[in-house]
């Protein structure tokens, strides 16, 4: 990780299919993440996010990259007032988030031998040191071991280990 770049591999014991599946269906979202998203996943095409009975949706919240078992990318989510409060965040904090460059997420999805898939995280455009990498930073690897967890057992980690509303130690972002 930089002061503005975060970027996280886990490697997972399941097929790149299935890997695109978890992190593009919305039964699968909901499971590890606790949202889901309301897209066609086609370049360009917006993006809704539905967490907590809050639908963010905004004109630059988009899809970057789409190549199905490979690569997905697209912009973060807006941080309206709907949001902050469906998952518990206060005006002062939704505001300075809302201050902050949009950012935008990729993932690369990469066969290891028979077995494995590499799946590299990368989260890009923050503000050096400001509070969204901070937050970020803590969420991207409980949320990506989530995942690795559900496809490899069936079930995501407990709610509980990940504390506050999403993943991570502060509120997901």
């Amino acid at each position: 990780m930089s002061d503005s770049v975060i970027t996280y591999t886990v490697y997972i014991l399941a097929d790149p299919a299935q890997v695109w599946e978890a992190l593009t269906d919305p039964a699968f979202t909901r499971r590890y993440w606790g949202l889901s998203f309301e897209t066609d996943w086609a370049v360009g095409s917006q993006m809704a996010w539905v967490e907590r009975g809050a639908r963010t949706s905004d004109p630059e919240q988009v899809v970057l990259d789409c190549v199905p078992d490979r690569r997905l990318s697209y912009t973060w989510h807006t941080f309206t007032q709907e949001w902050a409060a469906a998952v518990g965040v206060g005006e002062e904090l939704r505001a300075e988030l809302a201050g902050q460059p949009r950012t935008k997420v990729a993932y690369e999805i990469e066969p290891v031998g028979d077995a494995l898939t590499r799946l590299t995280v990368r989260h890009e455009g923050f503000e050096p040191g400001g509070t969204l990498i901070g937050m970020c930073s803590q969420a991207w690897p409980m949320l990506a071991s989530s995942l690795k967890t559900l496809l490899e057992t069936g079930a995501p980690l407990p709610e509980e280990g990940l504390g506050g509303p999403g993943p991570g130690p502060e509120p997901a972002v």
